[in-house]
């Protein structure tokens, strides 16, 4: 038997293209009786059962699941590692918030003993929740960075992270400098960017905690070294947003300021993006930069409602967000609950095909890693999760009246959460499995 090479049967399902351009028919491929072939942790084959089972050599193992659907990994294009313990603080808005909990929270992550035991329970909290690739913000201290990929590397992971960079409006405790900031990152990105599955994101805070000298020379970084990614928050909070046009004036706004310093780009993530007018729609689709929707935080915080019908009518890239710690659960699942009750208090809909496309493709999209992770296309990373139909008995018996796999994907995203991940699979191999 080849110790590589391996067949899952089960019901498989994926997005092939984003609903708002194709169209939900087209968007998508089910196969209820599915194969999903994988060798040395490639995906290699995907269709019906009946048709790729007589072509499979003898000595295969086919693994079968019932009462199952098989997904790609989920893709989460936000989420705060060193806020893992303060999940669920209550009562704040952003600014206050970040001073409240936050600041006084990631001021541990310069211990690395601290780091590594939150590192391990924040990778094992994804993989239990089915996300199997992440954009990660560390801490401002380099030690987050390190122990979070020394824990991703060990389990091959696709994981994206970088530190922190902060030199003002912040604690002096939580603070670098311009010079310290981008030769701690530099010396990050030398040490972690391409090696395994692995890649570096240069990461300024948002544009309020960092000085135009930091922010150039975060744009220096991006440009010294080959497929780095950038990863900050844009447009939160309004508040947030008018202490941005008082830090700089001689800027057009918000989105401009990082324009300015050459931080537009097609490995470019801005968090939330929840205030944008069609001029900042339309630069960040020129310029191939993507937005993180992220509804739980959003909700939490009482920031606003992302209006993703907007971002869909300049062809904004858009990816989901847990935005943990102010989302307020690591599970895909339940952020697009969420994600489909602030589409409802803004009078429109969010398909089910279109949160298959979000949770998966549309947030490989937005990484630029379409041609490795988002889909279970041959010759993508076996990145995949095993969604449990009989996790809980209230989603056993509502999935018994269940008459397409739309109405299936819908109970699964409003009823679903970490028990409804039953395996998790990382390059082929299983990273998760439900106790």
């Amino acid at each position: 038997m080849s110790a590589t090479r391996k067949a899952y049967r089960s019901a498989l399902l994926h997005s092939i293209a984003d609903p708002a351009d194709v169209g939900v028919e087209n968007s998508f491929e089910y196969f209820e009786d599915g194969l999903l072939v994988v060798d040395q942790g490639k995906i290699t084959a995907i269709g019906h059962a009946a048709e790729l089972l007589p072509t499979l050599p003898a000595d295969i193992e086919v693994v079968q699941y019932q009462n199952a659907l098989i997904t790609p990994g989920f893709i989460d294009t936000h989420i705060h590692f060193p806020q893992t313990g303060m999940i669920g603080s209550y009562g704040e808005q952003l600014l206050d918030w970040l001073n409240t909990y936050t600041f006084p929270c990631e001021k541990q992550f310069a211990d690395k003993a601290h780091a590594d035991k939150v590192a391990k329970i924040f990778v094992e909290e994804l993989l239990r929740n089915g996300t199997t690739t992440a954009l990660v913000f560390g801490s401002v201290h380099p030690e987050s960075v390190n122990a979070f990929f020394e824990e991703a590397e060990r389990l091959d992971l696709r994981m994206i992270a970088g530190k922190v960079m902060m030199d003002r409006n912040a604690p002096d405790y939580l603070t670098d400098t311009a010079e310290s900031g981008y030769a701690e990152s530099k010396a990050l990105i030398e040490r972690w960017h391409g090696k395994g599955r692995l890649h570096y994101a240069v990461t300024p805070r948002f544009a309020p905690t960092s000085t135009p000298e930091q922010l150039q020379l975060a744009g220096q970084l991006l440009g010294e070294h080959e497929g780095l990614y950038m990863h900050t928050h844009l447009s939160e909070n309004l508040k947030e947003i008018e202490w941005v046009k008082s830090l700089f004036p001689e800027q057009n706004g918000y989105l401009d300021v990082y324009d300015h310093f050459k931080l537009l780009g097609e490995r470019s993530v801005f968090a939330h993006g929840v205030h944008l007018c069609d001029a900042e729609c339309q630069r960040l689709a020129e310029t191939g930069s993507a937005v993180a929707f992220c509804p739980t935080s959003n909700l939490f915080l009482g920031s606003g409602l992302f209006n993703l019908p907007q971002a869909e009518q300049f062809k904004v890239k858009v990816g989901l967000g847990t935005d943990v710690g102010a989302g307020t659960s690591f599970s895909l699942l339940n952020t697009l609950n969420e994600a489909y009750k602030v589409m409802q208090l803004q009078g429109a809909r969010l398909h089910p095909f279109k949160s298959l496309y979000l949770a998966t493709l549309g947030g490989a999209r937005a990484l630029s890693l379409d041609d490795r992770i988002g889909s279970l296309k041959a010759g993508n990373d076996a990145d995949f999760v095993v969604l449990d139909y009989k996790a809980t008995p209230l989603l056993d018996y509502r999935l018994q009246q269940s008459n397409s796999i739309e109405e299936t994907l819908f109970v699964l995203t409003t009823l679903g959460d970490d028990r409804t991940i039953s395996q998790t699979f990382a390059a082929g191999v299983c990273v998760h499995q439900r106790g």
